[in-house]
């Protein structure tokens, strides 16, 4: 499991990212400012370290610069309200891997930890393997009964959420949040609309007993594990 350390001192965004960042499977950690970012990530074992540059009691780039010569290691993804081309240059120069301005969205987040952590080694890109779907993440590839499927993103994103959590049911707000970084579409027929389209591409059209893909009434869906 990926550890990340989350840096951010506004409650209003660390609390849902933390949760959002949880339900993708990882370790978090949160710092309420710049001393104790530093001290976090020099005394744990973390693969991520999200920075927001607006700390109190120490300048995000300065814990930035600190961690880097120290922790090598780590990857550092900046959160940043400043927009100026010149701050984004700065926080690169300082040692960060990448960065995502305020406000972002949820999924392009997401998508940024994602790569950071594969190109850190921190991310597990094993292949998923059920009920004769066969997921390669480090391809982005999809077979069915070993025939390759063409999968738009959304509806790969889709099935590797609920592959990832084979066996449990998710919840309608939790698969928006994490595929489209919106739960206020869980009234829409968004979900309902890729969900159709994935079953077709995945065979999964047959009887309800037989389907891979089980909706829960009320409460979201389940990938069958067996």
């Amino acid at each position: 499991m990926s550890a990340v350390l989350l840096a951010e001192d506004d409650e209003a965004i660390a609390a849902p990212l933390a949760r959002a960042l949880g339900r993708e499977g990882y370790r978090v950690t949160v710092a309420a400012n710049g001393p104790d970012a530093v001290d976090a990530a020099l005394t744990g074992d973390y693969n991520l370290l999200i920075l927001d540059l607006g700390l109190p009691g120490m300048d995000g780039l300065e814990v930035c610069r600190l961690v880097r010569r120290d922790a090598s290691d780590v990857a550092v993804l900046i959160l940043t309200a400043r927009t100026d081309e010149v701050d984004f240059v700065v926080g690169l120069d300082a040692g960060a891997d990448d960065y995502v301005g305020k406000p972002f969205r949820l999924a392009e987040l997401m998508a940024r930890v994602r790569a950071l952590l594969r190109r850190r080694g921190g991310l597990d890109d094993s292949a998923i393997e059920i009920a004769n779907v066969r997921l390669e993440p480090a391809a982005r590839r999809v077979l069915i009964d070993g025939s390759e499927v063409i999968l738009a993103n959304k509806e790969y994103e889709l099935l590797k959420f609920l592959m990832d959590r084979a066996g449990q049911v998710v919840a309608r707000e939790d698969i928006m949040r994490a595929v489209w970084g919106d739960v206020e579409l869980r009234g829409s027929k968004t979900l309902d609309m890729h969900m159709s389209w994935l079953r077709r591409k995945i065979g999964d059209e047959g009887s309800v007993a037989e389907r891979r893909i089980a909706t829960v009434r009320g409460v979201g869906f389940r990938f069958n594990a067996g």
